[in-house]
């Protein structure tokens, strides 16, 4: 099979590897679709994931497929099932699993972080990690599963009410997501900050009441103190510091984009003492895949339409050595 394996800080290519064999707990999905995540460019660039990453490894943990082995204790899968992949497999015995936080759980693995991913023709999971596919759901559709379940999650660590005026911070492909949750929740108004001015209308459409660029003043002045609550996309040093004087007394500030592990920001304890901010994290997605199904399969969020880019497997290690010149939204790998 082909394999599009990291061989090691910024280096990658498509070689030929032996098709891997079912444990008897796992089965092996032939690889139809696999998002890029910001995250596989953290890791290509030696940051590491979810988890520390050895290489050589097979990145992807944005995957959809077709079973097409199962290994003798599996009895809930059968080959020509389309399944979505959850990549992330808890120990079960750590403090943070038995207390009903598994994803914060000290032994954490993951399909395309610890272990082989979806970057290559064939990929061998645990069938405990498949969620099959409804019908009407495309195998794009069952990739960005994976995402729309981490945003799902984010979503659950903030209160919203009717009353709440929303900021978001990044309109990309996680910010489109975010956006459509919040619009659906019926807040009073909901304002995404992005300075690519093309990502505007589909910003608008998806339920935008305001979208404006960061060179915008007049704009970033009237949304200091402004937001009840504020879900910063970026992981940029600069965001993350304006989320924070983004939000109104009382406020919530989530940080759902990933920084650099060395970043540091500036935050005044005053500011989160007067305003009695409360600021989050929001880590992978425990337990979100059905979920996250169920919401592209009742059309409460698009994530189809926000596919920016679409490669094949030959074109990945052009492809991530270039990545930030190609102003990709979201890339999607066909195979």
């Amino acid at each position: 099979m082909r394999a599009a394996i990291l061989e090691g800080v910024k280096q990658m290519a498509v070689r030929e590897r032996k098709r891997p064999e079912p444990k008897p707990d796992e089965v092996v999905i032939r690889v139809k679709s696999c998002g890029i995540c910001g995250t596989d460019q953290h890791i290509y660039h030696g940051h590491p994931g979810s988890a520390e990453v050895t290489p050589p490894i097979v990145l992807g943990h944005e995957l959809s497929g077709v079973v097409v082995d199962a290994g003798k204790q599996v009895t809930h899968l059968k080959p020509g099932d389309r399944v979505s992949v959850d990549p992330n497999i808890y120990c079960g015995h750590c403090r943070y699993c038995r207390s009903d936080r598994a994803h914060l759980c000290q032994n954490l693995e993951a399909v395309g972080v610890t272990r082989d991913g979806g970057m290559a023709e064939y990929c061998a999971v645990p069938a405990q990690n498949c969620y099959v596919l409804p019908d009407e759901l495309s195998f794009d559709e069952g990739a960005l599963v994976e995402p729309l379940g981490c945003v799902w999650h984010g979503l659950s660590r903030l209160t919203l009410s009717p009353s709440y005026r929303v900021l978001i911070i990044g309109g990309g492909f996680i910010g489109q997501l975010f956006l459509q949750l919040v619009h659906h929740a019926q807040v009073a108004s909901v304002a995404v900050v992005e300075p690519v001015a093309e990502k505007h209308a589909l910003l608008k459409r998806l339920g935008a009441h305001h979208v404006f660029r960061p060179s915008d003043r007049a704009d970033m002045e009237a949304w200091k103190d402004g937001a009840d609550v504020v879900i910063e996309c970026v992981g940029k040093k600069e965001t993350m510091e304006w989320a924070v004087s983004a939000a109104a007394k009382g406020g919530q500030v989530l940080l759902f984009g990933v920084a650099a592990p060395d970043t540091l920001i500036s935050l005044s304890p005053y500011a989160v003492f007067s305003k009695e901010l409360t600021i989050k994290g929001s880590f992978i997605n425990p337990y979100t895949h059905d979920e996250a199904i169920a919401l592209i399969r009742q059309k409460a969020v698009e994530v189809e339409p926000l596919i920016s880019h679409r490669f094949a497997l030959e074109e990945l290690p052009a492809v991530m050595e270039k990545y930030p010149d190609l102003h990709v939204s979201k890339g999607i790998i066909r195979l």
